[in-house]
């Protein structure tokens, strides 16, 4: 999708691939991007989590060996896109764009699709309910093929994000909030939502489904321009010379996309069985802050796994106010069960350890940019990191100019409930306690040491072992929220 008149480079299947004329070969970019990221992908544990190890059958119901790779002729091809054409309220036409994307799918990445497949049985019912609510072609599934190859943490090298690839301002548009703690564009559901919103509002643009997914890769302002240049043309065959490159290979990859989902079979390419499917896991809502591991020992199950059902919280944290948790259905029943005593047990945990969990509130604020300032600066001043206030903001490598007005989220620690402060051995009952009384209490336990890494800030370190900013700043004698990679910071036990 097109922000701010910029093409995404987003399609996860699609931007290392570009066609010219009716060549019948597809050019190849010599550095791959896309074979290099779905490798990289491939070998990620957190990957590898959604899967069970598949036990690979001698012969398939084509009597293909485990090895063999099928190949076909154009009229095969031709015929099975026929087929699906039928159906379809696509224009599903074969030529010699879409037999690229069908071999890339079907030869060089037959691995990765196995996997897509797999992994289709998680989201692929999810997708068809919030797409008939919306009242748009189920086929619409597949786009998340090519925008993400249905990984729900995907991001590209201009910032999208997701399943659906959204950039931040696109998705606030879509109510798609992205904080310190939560980025709803790696929430599968709430992204899709907003997908078939954003999608629909295309259509009511252009009446035809073909010039939608062009739109959603380029922007309506770019097709738009393209209509205009083709002399009033109004299909995507007839307006696709004048498109961006990158847009060009859209709807054939979309189209070889729906051909490798419906005839894998037929190309000796079967699902990786997944460990869930969308019908073994189910969403319960936590009412207070629980990270991963806290979850995972209260559950039996590792924090990747969570991870892997929950991709939408960036720190491993789910924060207290409500926040759903995605979980498999037999995990669910416990959680409910258990849930209070899941509660007491953590916070007499953080008890033991001589503290609580301080809760926070993320406060928007708006940062005037000063003349000569630096968003190394402004992250400093705000104890947030650089990342953090370029993802808000949508910067790019030129960084800001003076007078551009900032958003940024400032945590701010809740104070109205006593038990959420950091325990005061001198006087449990005094929960305004001043900065002396806290730090001489944390001078009671013992210490522990924290080598900043890069890209860490005073914000994530305190986040991350549940201490307050400040008493982090009094324990080490610092004036401001400044932090140097490789630095050893003192921290309460």
């Amino acid at each position: 999708m097109k922000v701010n008149g910029k093409i995404k480079l987003a399609g996860l299947f699609l931007s290392g691939f570009l066609y010219l004329g009716a060549q019948t070969q597809p050019i190849v970019v010599a550095d791959d991007p896309i074979a290099a990221l779905l490798d990289s992908l491939a070998s990620q544990k957190m990957f590898d989590l959604a899967f069970s190890k598949p036990i690979i059958p001698k012969t398939n119901k084509f009597h293909y060996t485990a090895d063999s790779v099928p190949r076909f002729d154009d009229y095969t091809f031709q015929t099975r896109i026929a087929k699906l054409d039928v159906n379809s309220p696509f224009d599903l036409v074969y030529n010699e764009h879409v037999k690229g994307f069908i071999n890339l799918y079907t030869v060089r990445k037959r691995e990765s699709v196995s996997r897509m497949m797999g992994i289709s049985q998680l989201y692929y019912p999810m997708f068809e309910e919030v797409f008939d609510r919306y009242n748009i072609p189920l086929e619409l599934k597949h786009l998340a093929v090519i925008e993400s190859a249905l990984i729900p943490y995907a991001k590209s090298r201009a910032g999208a994000m997701g399943l659906w690839q959204f950039m931040y301002p696109t998705g606030k548009m879509y109510n798609l909030n992205v904080s310190s703690y939560i980025d709803d564009r790696c929430d599968p559901y709430k992204a899709t939502v907003a997908a078939a919103e954003y999608l629909k509002s295309l259509y009511g643009i252009f009446h035809d489904w073909q010039m939608v997914l062009a739109a959603y890769n380029a922007g309506p302002g770019t097709i738009s321009k393209a209509i205009r240049r083709s002399g009033g043309k109004k299909t995507y065959w007839e307006i696709r010379p004048f498109l961006p490159l990158e847009t060009q290979g859209y709807v054939p990859a979309f189209i070889a996309a729906n051909y490798v989902m419906n005839y894998g079979a037929e190309h000796n390419i079967y699902a990786a069985v997944p460990r869930k499917t969308y019908f073994e896991v189910d969403t319960v809502i936590v009412k207070e802050q629980m990270s991963f591991d806290q979850i995972g020992q209260a559950l039996d199950i590792s924090a990747e796994e969570i991870q892997y059902f929950n991709p939408q919280y960036r720190k491993s944290v789910i924060p207290s106010g409500g926040n759903s948790m995605c979980l498999p259905k037999s995990k669910i029943g416990i959680f409910l069960t258990n849930e209070k005593d899941i509660y007491i047990a953590i916070q007499a945990q953080q008890t033991m350890q001589g503290m609580v969990p301080v809760a926070y509130k993320e406060i928007k604020k708006t940062h005037t940019v000063k003349s000569g300032e630096k968003l190394s600066t402004i992250a400093r001043k705000y104890g947030v990191s650089v990342a953090d206030i370029k993802s808000w903001n949508y910067i790019g490598r030129k960084g800001v100019r003076a007078g551009k007005k900032l958003t940024i989220y400032v945590p701010e620690k809740i104070d109205n409930d006593p038990k959420l402060l950091v325990k005061n051995e001198a006087s449990s009952s005094d929960t305004s306690a001043s900065k002396d009384q806290k730090l001489a209490s944390v001078k009671k336990s013992e210490f522990r040491w924290h080598k900043v890494k890069a890209g860490e800030s005073m914000y994530s370190i305190s986040k991350k072992y549940g201490v307050e900013s400040q008493i982090i700043k009094d324990l080490n004698k610092m004036k401001n929220n400044s932090l140097k990679p490789g630095q050893l910071i003192k921290l309460p036990r």
